[in-house]
């Protein structure tokens, strides 16, 4: 019997096709390279440092990641965490910080945090989504500006026009050509043509030369010259956190981006470790590092990919270019690449999240335009997300505390009993304490859970202290009802020990 590919499912390879695979893989190195250079630039790196990051990361995250038709690469997003190290001490600082941010990203997939990604609500992927379209399409917009050592200004006139038209017909092709046919990708047809265009009429407009020079050697191991000195780690791990929390909250945001594109599931602690190691690597073979591409993959996913083929068609098309292909690609021109992530820009934007604001609740609409004004304006995704995730747990906290209620009746012996509804905890209790008279009560209450339950040590401090008040007026506290896990935390704390728990077969249930 024929043993599959390691690196491929039996269910991915009969999904392949082989054609789309190798031209999307094309399509999205084709894409990758203006923005790997972009970036390295921006970080003041040499340009050779970005193309590094955009081999070894889409490389090893092709073979080792837990999201077949996800692209990793020299991501701004992680760069840009850099850049103030990088300039205050040097690319070698940055080369070390890379590597220890690999190694946290590392131990958070080897420990199985990955998983904490679900946490994030939908509001707040609604919201990542449309600030990373405004990012991506303000990218390229800043295309139309020209840049001398002393100014910045717009393009002008024949110029300005010439740039608009082509950017127009990359557009045009990308945008309508799948009506027509799906069999080749649109945005790589539209690079070619665009292309070729230029150079058979000579027009004179911006290329990938413009940007930078693509053409360089195999990366090489290199170990970061620093002092191994505590002082040294304690200035780069700060550094370090940020890159690997940043690069972490991007990859499984688009792993699970690209989950419910494909209806299919990925593993984001093998994503998460993965991730890890190309950046180890990336640190010690002189790229900047980075991670998922959510723009990258989107481009991948629109032309036809669902394997770790095209990610690997694309990383090593990319070294083919360093090491061969510089000169072909450098008179790419900008328009077709700026057309194109226009178009995926267009595409990232959830346009369905203005449909349902007449719909969502006041806070959801509130927590996406915060985390989209966030992004757009602080360019720090992983901040942007964190902020979301916590105005929505504190949202969801300020609600469920509001929730809480007590129903006082009195059973045939005359106890008082308070049937408590909605969960015990730290936003709910200052409310739960305020339903109870200890002084008008009977001697003998009943505090029934059936409809609650205790969720941490601020409710049992609470509860503790009502039954205090009880005991001092020489009365009876009872508990009815208790969960298995609430029987735990008061079991656990040792403060209930002499207060009576009525158990019940609903108390015996273990919590799934």
């Amino acid at each position: 019997m024929k043993m599959p590919h390691p690196f491929l499912s039996l269910t991915e390879l009969k999904k392949i096709n082989l054609k789309n695979e190798v031209l999307a893989g094309l399509t999205v190195a084709m894409t990758m390279i203006p923005e790997s250079l972009s970036f390295a630039i921006l970080a003041g790196l040499s340009p050779l440092t970005g193309l590094y990051a955009a081999f070894l990361m889409g490389i090893i995250t092709a073979l080792f990641g837990g999201r077949p038709g996800m692209v990793s690469g020299g991501a701004g997003a992680t760069v840009v965490v850099l850049i103030a190290l990088a300039s205050l001490h040097g690319v070698e600082y940055l080369f070390a910080a890379v590597v220890l941010a690999g190694i946290i990203q590392f131990i958070v997939g080897a420990c199985k945090l990955g998983r904490f990604i679900r946490l994030i609500p939908q509001p707040v992927m609604y919201g990542f989504l449309n600030g990373l379209a405004v990012i991506i399409f303000m990218a390229q917009v800043a295309q139309f500006k020209t840049t001398t050592p002393d100014s910045t200004t717009w393009l002008q006139g024949s110029e300005l026009y010439l740039m608009l038209g082509l950017t127009a017909l990359t557009i045009g092709i990308v945008w309508f050509l799948p009506k027509l046919t799906k069999k080749i990708p649109s945005s790589l047809i539209a690079i070619i043509v665009l292309t070729l265009l230029v150079f058979f009429f000579q027009i004179d407009t911006k290329k990938v030369i413009d940007i930078a020079e693509v053409s360089g050697a195999f990366p090489s191991f290199h170990i970061p010259t620093i002092p191994f000195t505590w002082e040294t780690l304690q200035l780069i791990l700060p550094f370090s956190l940020v890159m690997a929390g940043v690069g972490l909250i991007e990859s499984l945001l688009t792993l699970n981006i690209v989950d419910e594109i494909t209806n299919t599931k990925g593993n984001s602690n093998k994503e998460a470790m993965a991730q890890g190691s190309a950046n180890i690597i990336n640190g010690f073979f002189g790229g900047m590092g980075g991670c998922a591409m959510i723009a990258q993959t989107l481009v991948n996913l629109g032309a036809g990919a669902r394997t770790r083929i095209a990610a690997v068609i694309g990383a090593l098309t990319i070294l083919f270019i360093i090491l061969i292909g510089g000169p072909v690609i450098e008179q790419i021109p900008m328009a077709a690449l700026v057309g194109v992530m226009m178009v995926v820009a267009i595409s990232t934007f959830e346009w369905v999240s203005f449909r349902l604001i007449t719909k969502m609740p006041k806070s959801d609409i509130f927590t996406l335009f915060l985390v989209t004004a966030l992004i757009i304006f602080s360019h720090n995704l992983a901040l942007a997300v964190l902020v979301g995730v916590i105005v929505s747990a504190l949202i969801f906290a300020w609600d469920n505390a509001k929730r809480i209620r007590a129903r006082k009746s009195y059973d045939e012996k005359g106890h008082k009993v308070y049937e408590i509804y909605g969960p015990l905890f730290f936003g709910s209790s200052i409310s739960f304490a305020e339903k109870f008279a200890p002084q008008d009560d009977p001697n003998i209450i009943i505090i029934d859970f059936k409809e609650s339950h205790i969720a941490d040590m601020s409710a049992l401090e609470v509860l503790k202290k009502i039954i205090a008040k009880y005991q001092e007026v020489n009365k009876k506290v009872i508990l009815r009802n208790l969960r298995a896990d609430s029987i735990r935390l008061l079991n656990n704390s040792g403060a209930f020990l002499h207060i009576e728990i009525e158990t019940t077969p609903h108390s015996q249930e273990e919590t799934s």
